[in-house]
């Protein structure tokens, strides 16, 4: 999505008066900053793009056409639409106390789509192709803990307990602790990895000692080595070695309930999307179209699979360059 337009807009006085209530009205509630942030930054450009009209005059018609431009213009998803339209609801129901609220009809539809995940054996590729012993730790802890990326820039030394190998995830996501596994095989290296850096305060700090890494510093090392890979066209990211930690573990047998704790997921039903692409539930399904064709060897089937998964490697690589391009 490009950067919206409205974020240079100069708002009128009652506009930018209204939106530090927000602020302060969101951190008076204990909201995260991350949905301090998310909120504040809707309605300024809500507020930018009518920045000729008062804010009482600000209604469901111009909300409706806003989200309509930014879906035509921006080609913003689902998912975008939706924090806007909470943002606008937040801000009319508890602000501006006015008789409209954002109705129900304006929320877009959530779309079910089903998480992107890594197999073992390119976990185990990809961590062999990454030699920073800082870049690797990273990677080696989204997948073997299953940590968000706030979570894990966040991470201090004395959440991690390398005795009962566990660690203690502080104000995750809805500011609730919980505790995750931190994997045996990777102690020694920890070990290696705070000798050389030797961290004061959190476990990966950046450019000055005793500061977290930042969230957009490691969406960045992570997509350098994605694309080292030659995946930048698959929608890899951070968040992709959580689904992959979560999957993982659903098939090799372990728990939903356990893996919805580790996780630290409120309620089952999310957890439960893993169930549709774990591996391991389909293993055993013979396609009936199998049945009537007659048997091929292993190893032309494996010819055939290699072959297939180049040519779309190959692909994706060049559409993502042809949108380069365009």
């Amino acid at each position: 999505m490009k950067r919206n337009e409205f974020a240079a807009c100069i708002l009128r006085e009652d506009a930018a008066q209204v939106l530090q209530l927000l602020k302060d009205t969101l951190t008076a509630r204990h909201y995260s900053p991350r949905t301090v942030c998310n909120y504040a930054r809707e309605i300024r450009y809500l507020f930018g793009c009518y920045s000729q009209l008062p804010v009482d005059s600000i209604g469901e018609e111009q909300v409706v056409a806003y989200l309509n431009y930014i879906i035509r213009e921006h080609l913003v998803g689902r998912d975008k639409c939706r924090q806007v339209v909470q943002a606008c609801s937040f801000l009319y129901k508890n602000i501006l106390s006015a008789p409209f609220t954002i109705p129900s009809h304006l929320y877009p539809r959530p779309q079910h789509r089903l998480p992107n995940i890594l197999n073992i054996d390119q976990v185990a590729a990809l961590l062999s192709c990454v030699k920073n012993i800082k870049h690797k730790m990273i990677i080696s802890l989204f997948y073997g803990s299953g940590l968000r990326v706030s979570e894990l820039c966040n991470l201090r030394l004395r959440d991690i307990d390398p005795a009962a190998s566990q660690i203690k995830v502080v104000a995750g996501k809805g500011c609730k602790d919980r505790f995750t596994i931190l994997p045996q095989h990777l102690l020694e290296e920890l070990n290696v990895y705070c000798m050389k850096y030797k961290p004061q305060e959190f476990l990966f700090e950046g450019t000055k000692a005793g500061l977290a890494l930042t969230i957009r510093t490691v969406q960045h090392l992570v997509q350098k080595y994605i694309r080292k890979m030659g995946w930048q066209g698959f929608h890899y990211s951070c968040r992709t070695f959580r689904h992959s930690f979560a999957t993982h573990l659903l098939e090799s047998g372990t728990n939903v309930v356990t893996i919805k704790e580790l996780l630290g997921h409120a309620h089952l039903s999310t957890t439960m999307v893993y169930f549709h692409i774990c591996h391991a539930s389909r293993m055993n399904v013979v396609s009936p179209f199998d049945r009537i064709q007659p048997a091929t060897t292993t190893d032309s089937r494996a010819h055939a699979v290699r072959e297939l998964e180049q040519f779309v490697r190959c692909s994706m690589r060049s559409g993502a360059q042809l949108r380069l391009w365009n």
